[in-house]
């Protein structure tokens, strides 16, 4: 139980180093010694590492053992003094591993991203390296104020944050004092922008979350303000890191020349259609194809909206969005050695260890051009839906943007 205690405690090394002089030290039971003895050396190992848990663990013996004989070797001024010692190299091992710590700020707590997220940069020991040294310590709950599905969910998202030990702020501005970098997690698109660019004054590297914003004017908007202010940012569905199209994105089959995609697709009237939810089966397809997208045309049914976009040299990629039936995500990727599926939905952890990769190297995983060219994809779907299917030229809607953008960004580039 005192195991249990020592790895998951929130409590300080200051406090250990208290209880360590109080408790073992002056301890006159042999089994009692070598309990607090584990525990110490357990707690140090997860908290700072093995190496200074061995280290440390001479020391600790030679001020009192704890195995025959159990003869103390100092004298108790000697002992205290080396005890605290002990204390100081346990405080200056603490700080320094706090130093090393990068504090994440999360904008929004309206998506079950938020306590996923949260729990997988904080699980000890981390599920891989790539994630140790990362602390979500504060968020900013107001997201959507109108969209009754991301509303409804910031009381119960903001609680279980507090039960995590983040602390919420009131405004994104006192956030952004607190932390190192930003998961802009807000799940209504229209939001970004202005919270995107308190973030980019700020300076913090920041990933947002899908989507970028709710049409493609915001999305341009978006990437050329951060590189205005020189800030990495990228934005991805968890779609773009599951194990197969990863594969296929890696040559598994060898040039990709054709990809069919499919992922549930809710809409919201408030977003151009696929970008609501449609972007995870849109991501798999562009992670399958890559840039190079030319024309769109689209079809919307009841039950479907189906993409079919025409790359350079005429590779063919589809996206089904699925609205009724059965569902799910996955696709088939068509190469020039090989077909292959793409696979079933790996979850959160792939794109949640590539944020952490870039948040500690400031190095942006996807070409922005990639993401805009997805999201300007989804556009001219729109348009294509808007004009009965007729084919629509990417170039054209994202000249259209372009446009829109510089009109959003006036007077905020400072």
């Amino acid at each position: 139980m005192l195991l249990v205690v020592a790895i998951g405690s929130p409590f300080s090394l200051t406090r250990l180093s208290h209880w360590l002089l109080r408790e073992y030290c002056f301890c006159s039971d042999a089994g009692c010694r070598r309990e607090k003895r584990l525990l110490i050396l357990t707690f140090i190992e997860h908290r700072l590492g093995s190496c200074h848990a061995d280290i440390l663990a001479p020391c600790i013996d030679r001020l009192v053992p704890s195995s025959p004989p159990f003869s103390f070797p100092w004298s108790p001024t000697v002992r205290f003094i080396c005890c605290c010692f002990m204390m100081l190299c346990l405080q200056a091992l603490g700080h320094s591993q706090e130093s090393n710590v990068i504090r994440i700020g999360i904008i929004g707590l309206d998506t079950s991203h938020v306590p996923a997220f949260t729990k997988a940069f904080h699980q000890q020991p981390p599920v891989d390296e790539l994630l140790a040294g990362f602390r979500v310590v504060a968020a900013y709950p107001h997201g959507s104020a109108d969209i009754e599905s991301s509303a409804s969910r910031i009381p119960k998202y903001t609680a279980e944050m507090q039960e995590l030990g983040v602390e919420i702020t009131d405004s994104i501005s006192n956030l952004l004092a607190k932390v190192d970098c930003v998961l802009l997690e807000t799940n209504d698109g229209r939001l970004h922008l202005a919270q995107a660019l308190e973030v980019f004054r700020a300076g913090k590297p920041v990933f947002i979350d899908k989507p970028t914003g709710s049409n493609l004017a915001e999305v341009v908007a978006i990437f050329r303000a951060a590189e205005h202010f020189k800030v990495p940012m990228f934005s991805s569905s968890s779609l773009r890191y599951a194990e197969g199209a990863q594969a296929i994105h890696g040559g598994k089959v060898g040039r990709v020349l054709g990809c069919d995609a499919y992922s549930p697709c809710s809409i919201e009237p408030t977003h151009v259609d696929l970008f609501w939810y449609g972007i995870h089966g849109v991501e798999t397809l562009f992670t399958c194809m890559g840039p190079g997208c030319e024309t769109v045309t689209h079809t919307s049914t009841k039950d479907y909206e189906f993409a079919i976009g025409q790359w350079d040299g005429g590779r063919l990629g589809t996206f089904r969005g699925v609205k009724s039936g059965k569902s799910g995500y996955g696709g088939t990727a068509f190469g020039e050695s090989g077909i292959t599926e793409v696979g079933s939905y790996g979850g959160y952890q792939p794109l949640v260890i590539e944020i952490a990769k870039f948040f500690r190297s400031r190095e942006v995983p996807i070409e922005p051009r990639e993401t805009i060219e997805l999201y300007a994809f989804m556009q001219a779907a729109s348009v294509s839906k808007e004009m009965n299917g007729a084919s629509v030229l990417i170039a054209d809607v994202l000249v259209q943007a372009e446009q829109q953008a510089t009109t959003l960004l006036e007077g905020k580039l400072k």
